[in-house]
């Protein structure tokens, strides 16, 4: 099995294990590599089934970017208009607010990033971080 595939479990596990733990609504966590494809996802029971596309717009925003959802966010509200430009390159697939957590490896070089919806923004790019953490990579939300 691949290294990364292999993190991409581990972060997915150690954030619901951690979603859990802070009793969030049921979430949704999608590992994307650096040219934005999914490497693993999962979908907790009770989770809505439209979750895969909110995740997936978090996490491909940020590695289409370069930029993590907090900072997407912040764009979207002082210039509307450029995030209204990427969506439309982009398809309609961007989600610009936190959730969607850029990866980097320990040079700092992006590797992907992860995408986690189900509570508010701010609880899913917490519980993220927890399993970006415990794979031994860096996230930046």
């Amino acid at each position: 099995m691949a290294v990364f595939l292999r993190k991409a479990r581990t972060i997915i596990r150690k954030t619901l294990e951690k979603g859990r733990e802070m009793e969030l609504k049921p979430l949704s966590v999608v590992v994307l590599d650096a040219g934005g494809h999914v490497i693993a996802f999962e979908r907790e029971d009770g989770a809505a089934p439209g979750r895969f596309a909110i995740a997936h717009g978090k996490a491909y925003g940020s590695v289409m970017l370069g930029m993590a959802g907090t900072a997407q966010m912040q764009r979207a509200e002082a210039q509307a208009y450029f995030m209204a430009a990427v969506n439309g390159v982009y398809g309609g697939q961007v989600v610009p607010v936190p959730g969607g957590i850029l990866l980097r490896d320990r040079k700092g070089a992006v590797i992907g990033a992860v995408g986690v919806t189900g509570d508010t923004s701010d609880n899913d790019a917490t519980a993220g971080m927890t399993g970006i953490e415990a794979a031994g990579l860096i996230g930046e939300i």
